[in-house]
Order: C-alpha cells, then sequence, then structure tokens
C-alpha cells in the first residue's frame, strides 16, 4: 500500500492552502481600467500601481500625450494610447526649471524676492493647465477615440487630478472615477473634500505645522483664500471652457472633481498631521515602498568599501539634475570632508573640488540603496516617495527642499524628529557638516526615524494591497457613492448653512422687535391706567 512521504504530504497542504485562500478571497475578475497620469515624478509612482494591477490579472490601458518625457509604450504592462499633440521643447522645459531653482533659491532672501517667485510661479502653473487644456481639447475633438472609449467599456478610470483631463473624462463615459493624488487643482488633495480648519491644518505652501500661533494662522488663511482666488478665477476657468463646451453648459470642474468615488492619498499619519477626513479618502502612503533589492556590482563594492563608517546618499529627484556651481562646490567641500563613502545622484558639470569618497552617478537604485545597512544618512530635495522610502527603511534625513511641495513634506518629517533641513541657498560647507555630524553620530534623528518606521509598518495590510483593494472594490460594485458626502451637490451657501444662519437671525431680530413692541404696549398701558387712578 502506497504511503505518502513528507514531499508529498507538504504538496498536498499546499494545494489546499491555495485552494482555501481563492474560495475565502473576494472574487474580481479582470477589470477593464483606463489610466490617465501626469508625467514626470507622479508617473513613476502611478506606473508602480499599475505593474501590481497587472499583476492582478487586470486589462490596464494608459492614456497619454505625445510630448511625454517619462511615459513610453510598454505592451507587457499596458495598451498606450497617445494623444498627438504640439511638442513641448525639452530645452525650453529645462531652462524652465532651472529658472524656477534660481528663483526659488533667492526667494528665502527678501520679501521682494518672495514675492516675485511667488508670481512667477502662478504664471508658470497657468502655461501649465493651458497646456494640459489643448490636451484635453485634442481627446474631446477626435470622435474616433471617444467611440473607442465608449466601446472599450472601461469599469473604471485611474487618475491623477492634478490636472483636469482625467476627471473630466471619468464623467464623459460615466465611469467610476478612483484618484492617485497628492495636490489636485484645488492645492493639497483634501482641501475639496474633508473640512480643513486653518486653525490646526496648515495648507501646502505655507511651511507651517498644526501648531501654530496667531499670526501664523492669519498667515494660513490668506494664504488659503489667495490660492482660492487664484484656482476660482484662473484655473478653474481653462478647464471650464472644455466642460462647457463637451459635457454641457451646466458642468463644471468643480462638480466633477467632487465626484469622485474614493480617493488614494499618497501619505501616512506617521507623517502628515492629524486632520479630518472623510469615508472615500484611503491613505496609501509609501505604497512604493519595498524590501532592499541586492545592489548591482559598481555599488555594492563602493558600499562595501566604505567600512564601520557606511555610506551616505543623496538624490535631488526627477527634475533637479543639479544646483547652481556655488552650491555644488559646497556641497562637495563637505562631502570630501567625512569619512563615509557618499553616492551623488548628479548630472551636471562635475565640481573641482569633488573628494575621492565620493561616487557621482546619473541614476541610483534609491529604495535599495536606502534598505542597505551600511547607509547611514539619505540627503534628499524632499520629495513624498523618496521621504517614504526613507521612512519605510528607518534612514534619518537632511532635507535641502528647493520647489513645490518639498518645503512643506521636510517641515512635517522636522516636527518628527526625523530629519534636519537646510537652506541651501545660504548652505556653506561648514552647515552641512554640522548637520551630518548629528545626524550620522548622534541617536536622536535615528531614533525617531527607527520609531516612524516602525509605525508606518505597523499595519493591518500593506499600503499597496489597501490600494489595489479599493481600486478592485470600485470595479465590483460600479462605483462608491455610498461613501461620497453630499456636498458637492450643494451650493456655497448652503454647505456654509449661509441660507439657514440668515432664516435663525430674521427669526431672531423678528421676536426681538415683537418683544420691544409687546414691551413698549404694555408701558402704555400701564401709564394710561397710572393716569386713570390719580
Amino acid at each position: 500500500m502506497y504511503r505518502p512521504g513528507w514531499k508529498d504530504r507538504l504538496q498536498i497542504a499546499s494545494a489546499l492552502g491555495v485552494i482555501f485562500i481563492t474560495l475565502t478571497s473576494p472574487v474580481t475578475q479582470g477589470a477593464k481600467i483606463l489610466v490617465i497620469p501626469v508625467d514626470g515624478s507622479h508617473w513613476i509612482n502611478m506606473k508602480i500601481l499599475v505593474e501590481e494591477l497587472k499583476l492582478r490579472g487586470h486589462n490596464v490601458t494608459v492614456l497619454y500625450h505625445s510630448s511625454s518625457s517619462h511615459m513610453k509604450e510598454n505592451l507587457d504592462l499596458y495598451q498606450s494610447i497617445v494623444i498627438q499633440i504640439q511638442e513641448k521643447d525639452d530645452k525650453s522645459l529645462k531652462i524652465m526649471f532651472e529658472r524656477i531653482v534660481e528663483l526659488s533659491l533667492k526667494s528665502g532672501g527678501t520679501l521682494w524676492d518672495h514675492m516675485k517667485f511667488q508670481n512667477f510661479m502662478k504664471d508658470i502653473l497657468y502655461e501649465i493647465h493651458k497646456w494640459n487644456q489643448a490636451f484635453g481639447i485634442a481627446i474631446f475633438q477626435n470622435k474616433t477615440l471617444l467611440k473607442q472609449f465608449e466601446r472599450a467599456n472601461f469599469d473604471l478610470v485611474l487618475t491623477d487630478p492634478a490636472f483636469g483631463t482625467g476627471p473630466m473624462l471619468a464623467h464623459y463615459l460615466k465611469v467610476p472615477q478612483v484618484y492617485n493624488v497628492r495636490g489636485q487643482l484645488n492645492g493639497e488633495a483634501h482641501l475639496l473634500y474633508a473640512p480643513s480648519p486653518p486653525s490646526y491644518v496648515p495648507n501646502l505652501g505655507t511651511r507651517l505645522t498644526d501648531n501654530m500661533n496667531f499670526f501664523q494662522r492669519t498667515r494660513n488663511v490668506i494664504y488659503n483664500f489667495f490660492q482660492l482666488l487664484f484656482v476660482e478665477f484662473v484655473v478653474y476657468p481653462i478647464y471650464n471652457e472644455i466642460c462647457h463646451q463637451y459635457l454641457g453648459p451646466d458642468t463644471d470642474i468643480q462638480t466633477i472633481l467632487l465626484r469622485a468615488d474614493v480617493l488614494l492619498i499618497r501619505i501616512d499619519f506617521v507623517f502628515e498631521f492629524p486632520r479630518p477626513t472623510m469615508p472615500n479618502i484611503v491613505y496609501i502612503g509609501g505604497f512604493q515602498c519595498k524590501p532592499a533589492r541586492p545592489l548591482a556590482a559598481e555599488f555594492e563594492e563602493f558600499v562595501q568599501n566604505s567600512g564601520k563608517h557606511g555610506i551616505i546618499v543623496m538624490s535631488l529627484g526627477t527634475f533637479i539634475d543639479s544646483l547652481p556651481k556655488q552650491i555644488t562646490m559646497e556641497i562637495a567641500e563637505a562631502f570630501a570632508q567625512v569619512p563615509q563613502k557618499v553616492i551623488w545622484r548628479y548630472d551636471g558639470e562635475i565640481p573641482p573640488n569633488i573628494g575621492n569618497n565620493t561616487l557621482l552617478t546619473k541614476w541610483i537604485p534609491q529604495n535599495d540603496l536606502l534598505g542597505h545597512p551600511n547607509t547611514r544618512v539619505f540627503i534628499c530635495h524632499g520629495g513624498i516617495n523618496g521621504i517614504f522610502e526613507a521612512i519605510y527603511h528607518g534612514v534619518p534625513v537632511i532635507g535641502m527642499p528647493v520647489i513645490f511641495d518639498q518645503f512643506d513634506n521636510v517641515v512635517r518629517l522636522e516636527s518628527r524628529g526625523a530629519a534636519k533641513v537646510l537652506n541651501v541657498a545660504t548652505m556653506h560647507s561648514t552647515d552641512l557638516l554640522q548637520a551630518l555630524n548629528e545626524v550620522v553620530n548622534g541617536t536622536f534623528y535615528r531614533d525617531n526615524m527607527k520609531k516612524l518606521s516602525a509605525l508606518h509598518r505597523d499595519q493591518p495590510e500593506s499600503p499597496m494591497e489597501r490600494a489595489v483593494f479599493w481600486i478592485e472594490y470600485v470595479a465590483r460594485h460600479k462605483g462608491a457613492g455610498h461613501l461620497r458626502a453630499e456636498s458637492y451637490r450643494l451650493p456655497w451657501y448652503t454647505y456654509y448653512c449661509v441660507d439657514v444662519m440668515v432664516f435663525l437671525l430674521s427669526m431672531f431680530f423678528m421676536l426681538t422687535l415683537l418683544v420691544v413692541v409687546a414691551l413698549k404696549k404694555l408701558c402704555r398701558m400701564a401709564c394710561r391706567r397710572k393716569q386713570k387712578t390719580e
């Protein structure tokens, strides 16, 4: 009689386990998902989500324009639909970002410099939104493409609402929409969807914490007010032109944005300040983080040669390959004086004072380097992707913010005691040396970052699992309208109960008037009785 050996029993147990998991897991057939991303670092994290959706058996189509710098055809991962529009000049883009960096570095000086930078950024944002308007118009004028979309019967649209194209197309197709978002047209991701009291919710761009004094709260309110004016009178009209022409005269971009089924917001409250939220807001901060993989030979050899001192990793993100020469030389001078090895992602003119301990490279395996046990500190610009990779791996940060939300990101990390922030515009080599000494040789920043890492990892499921679950949830149930607040249907005066307050005040004044009139009559009657008695 045949008796199964231990290997056979193990295979049977494994097979039964797979069957059990399959039977007890929610069934989601491969969904048809239309992805409308935003270029640059936004696409980098969207692509990670697309890769996971592909692994789960979903059919993904990515819509982008012919001028995209990061999005390319990838038949193994997704189907591409490319919209031909007027090409952007890569050289002009490079000059634009160099100008943004230049003015940003000066904006910390005088009030006039700061005002010039803010005005310049408003002009840049206007041009970017106008250019994206052309992308939207090219889509809605292409009737053949729209028919193709309609025949495809997409189950949902996954998009980034930093621009309005994705939400508008989802509305046109009458398809549920899920947002992968950090910031949207109106500013920070929560502003349209959840109460954001300016007394303790700092807006992105203010560089404030949730512990504000009177003057900081005033600054926060003023910033919110001017941002609202810019959005209402500059940004929204750009997209409302498309809405009114192709989606109906009564349709506007704000209403479309408010109809999002689920928002996957790329933050975690170990990093973000606590604030009000809503049922259809799901937090997936750090969803792109993964355990470190073995390094390529060139990097591994360099890292191993660092010995007991370890390595310093430096990167300024997707858009900032280099800094002005004077600042670069200050950084190089500081690096040349530390005992650690330095891996610096850099694509500019090599500073003449670069040390023998520093490796300059145009690309680095950032996640794998941060996960290496020899890494002591991460010097970064404060991009949200790099911040979460540092938190995931427990590596303390020296922040050198330059543009956009980078300042606010490092302020949040600094408030947790996990980052040291430097003003890169006024920084000298001695400042960087002192910061490196505090972060590398001290325990304060390292211990705080380890604590954040432990809190971030202590979740019932990973941020990626949470993100995919909610995408599949929306696909299974054809939307998630039951999680959406009814605020999007309300005019502003109803939302803020202005009509109720007017009614109550009117009733109060009428009641007061009646009481006054009644008292006057009673007084007169009393006076008449007194006169008759006399």
